[in-house]
Order: C-alpha cells, then structure tokens, then sequence
C-alpha cells in the first residue's frame, strides 16, 4: 500500500531502527553518572549530538535535544522573547507557519505580547522586503519557516536573515520540513527540527540556539541539556535521530532528483487527468517530494477516503478533513482553493509504478466524489429574468455552496449577480478562488442575519 504522506511522518529509516537497536542495549544508563555504563551512555549522547550538529551546521554546544519538534518551537519561542524583553514584546512570524509557531504567537498574545503577521503570495512564500519592513525597533524575534509544511514552497530564509540581521533582530527558523535534504542558508539565529519528519524515531525534537543569542530558558530547569530541556534523555531514540538525519543526508542529492522527477509528472498530470484542478505552491523553489493540488466540487473528507480505499495514504488541508471545519491556514493565507485539497509526500524509495498508479486511480475517483455531491457539468445556458439571484447555502459544508453557485451562475444573465448565503468558513476562501478559476467577477463580501453574503457576477 504506497504511503504517500512523509511530510506528516517519514517511514523509519534503515539505519535509524539499526542504531536504535544497538543504543537500546549500549545506552540505557544515565549519562550523568560517572560509572562505567553513564560514561558509555556519555559517549553515545555526546557523538549523537556532534552528528546532528554537522547535519544543521552549528556547534555541538549550541543544540539541544527535545521531546519533539513542537518543544523545540515552544522552547526557542519562549525562550528568545524572554531573554530579549528588554527590547520589546512584538513578534514577527509569516502567516503560513506552522501550527506549533502560531500556537506559541497565539500564547504570547494572551500574555500581553505583540504579534505580527507578514502575508504570503499566492506561492506561498513571504516578500523578502515585506518581512524587513516588519521588524521594528521593538522586534524581540521573527520566526520563517524555511520550507511550507504544506505545500513544499521554500522561503527566502537567506535574504531575510540578512534583513534580520541588520535590523538586530533573531531569526527562529522551523527546518523540520527540509532538513533532510540539506542544511539552512547561513544568517538564522535559532533553528528547530523533528526526527520523524526526516526518517528517525518520534519524540526527538532539536534546538539550535547561536551563541551571544539572548536565551532565557523558560519554565522549571533541571541540569540535564543544558537546562533548555530538563528530563531525562531519550537516548536511544536520540543516537537513532542522529545516525538517520546524516543518513538522509548522505542520500539527498540523488533522492531529491529521482523524487522531484515523479513530482514533476504528478504536478503536469493532475490537470490534465482531472478537470478544475488547481496546482498550489511554487513550482520550482520547493521541497522535491512534496506537491499539493485543490480539486473543485470535491469533498475532501470524502476523497482522502476513497484514496485510503484505493490503497493511497495521503493528507488534507481541506476544512471538511477538520475537526475545526475552517480550511487550512496556509490556503486560507496564500488565497487558493481549499476544497477538495490533496497533499502527496512521497518518502524516500517510492516506486515510479505506485506514481502512475495513482495518476491512474485518481481521475475515477474525483468523478464518482463529484457526481455524488451533484457537482454540475457544464452549467446552465439558458438566461433568467432576473437580474440577480440568491442562493441559500446556509448549513450546508464545503464543497455544496461553491456547488450551488456553479450550478445557476449561467441562469442569470451577463452582468447579472449572484449572491450565495453560507455560514461555512471555507467558502470565504472558495468562491473567490471559484470566481478567478471560472473568470467570473467576485465582487465582495457583505453582511448577512447568519453567515456571510458572497456577491458574484456573471462575466461570460
């Protein structure tokens, strides 16, 4: 069953689950102890840490493992804007990173601090110069991701740790997503990474803080990792962590050409199998294994179990996969389509056969997802009366209200409108996405008893 989802969880790695068997049996001891079993546990820890250093490019003394990466983001959050409070409260972060940087933003909001938020292009990557302009005197920390979560578009990290710089300013930098295939440009103050998104165990997390960076470590210290990460040590999952990120490594320059290859053809392909597909994220500053694409007329939900059935493992950042109903952050924030959203990551050894098995599957599977949900064909000629129309889409989920537009836009005349009602978050985001797609004009949003009122008018 191909599993295509490696930038949730990338499959463990030959060599992670060989080091972690052997530091299973060679480090169970306490490496703070001075007999001989700490002193062999001291050593593993010790190259483990010297290994993953190389792997992010900074010195062993300035990392420290965590029990994940999202304690590695919480961390050197907290830690940053405490020891730099003197400077001020406000915080820069890009408005598509990930979930564990806002989740931090959202918790120094609550406290009285100040965030903001630099927008994307419709790439999914930050202006350089946008994020410059942001970073005012009273700047703690900027956070950038340097590669998306969610759809593999790599940011400008070079050019904006060179604005940070100038401006004084520490840049955190979420790598989780790229270390694998190579280290961070130069010029970023902190950086955080997960193992599992590289091949190695779950529950490893790492934190690079650069010396002469103000760091005050927050919340009850202990003596272990310097007191960034208080706890006992996972060692073996640790030693695992860092044999398979310079595994990976050793791996990634003939991996990550074989694997963009195959991304190259599902990024040329999808369109052209399946109608009223929209292709996000930028097609060549990005991640090679990961491609992303919209479906129109689909639910999301539906389609990601239809795969499942079909024996793809994919992901969604579609509102109607969500427990929150709200479309992903990241589609919301770069302006695409949300709807029926696709995630493939492919992980390392994915077989060109299982690619061309999915192109082939896929078609059907968007077809019979649409003609459940009554998705129109083509949509009605034949001109009414009136010069405008109202649809009620009220309670009614994504994909339905984007639907219900398609289905009477061409029963109103040329320069006529129609103005669908939804109480659904993500069709803020759809129609407007619909309209540009369909070169009809969206004219804007206005104020409704329940919801929100989507005002479009027919062009062709």
């Amino acid at each position: 069953m191909p599993y295509f989802d490696a930038a949730s969880a990338a499959p463990l790695h030959p060599v992670a689950r060989q080091a972690l068997l052997a530091a299973l049996d060679e480090g169970w001891a306490d490496p703070a102890r001075l007999y001989r079993e700490g002193r062999r546990a001291r050593l593993l820890l010790d190259a483990a840490r010297e290994a993953a250093a190389e792997g992010v490019g900074c010195r062993p003394d300035e990392l420290t493992f965590t029990s994940s990466g999202t304690r590695a983001v919480h961390s050197g959050i907290s830690g940053a804007l405490a020891g730099r409070r003197r400077v001020g409260r406000r915080l820069v972060v890009s408005a598509v990173e990930h979930s564990s940087v806002l989740h931090a933003a959202a918790d120094h909001e609550d406290r009285g601090g100040a965030v903001h938020q630099v927008p994307v292009e419709r790439t999914g990557a930050v202006d350089a110069g946008t994020f410059g302009r942001a970073l005012t005197e009273d700047t703690a920390l900027a956070c950038l991701q340097s590669a998306s979560h969610e759809v593999g578009t790599e940011q400008p990290v070079a050019e904006v740790a060179g604005l940070c710089r100038a401006a004084g300013v520490p840049l955190l930098v979420d790598a989780a997503q790229s270390l694998a295939w190579g280290p961070v440009p130069e010029g970023w103050s902190l950086l955080a990474g997960s193992a599992h998104k590289w091949g190695g165990p779950a529950g490893v997390g790492l934190l690079a803080v650069r010396k002469g960076v103000r760091f005050a470590p927050q919340g009850p210290r202990d003596e272990r990792e310097s007191g960034r990460a208080p706890g006992f040590e996972n060692l073996p999952a640790i030693v695992a962590a860092a044999a398979s990120l310079r595994a990976v490594r050793a791996e990634a320059e003939a991996e990550g050409a074989r694997l963009r290859a195959l991304v190259d053809r599902i990024r040329a392909r999808v369109p052209a199998l399946v109608p009223d597909v929209e292709v996000v994220g930028d097609p060549v500053r990005r991640l090679p294994h990961l491609v992303t694409f919209s479906c129109l007329y689909v639910d999301g939900e539906t389609l990601l179990g239809e795969l499942d059935r079909a024996g793809f493992s994919v992901s969604s950042g579609s509102s109607c996969t969500s427990s929150t109903l709200t479309p992903s952050h990241v589609l919301k924030a770069m302006g695409v389509l949300s709807e029926g959203n696709v995630r493939v990551s492919l992980p390392r050894g994915t077989a060109e056969e299982d690619v061309d098995r999915f192109l082939e599957v896929l078609p059907g599977l968007v077809a019979g997802v649409r003609e459940k949900l009554g998705a129109p064909v083509a949509a009605a000629s034949s001109p009414a009366p009136d010069d405008s129309l109202v649809v009620d889409a009220l309670g009614k989920r994504c994909p339905i209200p984007v639907i219900e537009l398609a289905k009477v836009i061409g029963g109103v005349p040329v320069g006529a409108t129609v103005t669908v009602l939804s109480d659904d978050e993500a069709a803020r985001l759809d129609i407007p996405a619909w309209c540009a797609m369909r070169e009809q004009e969206y004219v804007g949003e206005e104020p409704a008893d329940r919801g929100a009122a989507y005002v479009v008018r027919r062009l062709s």
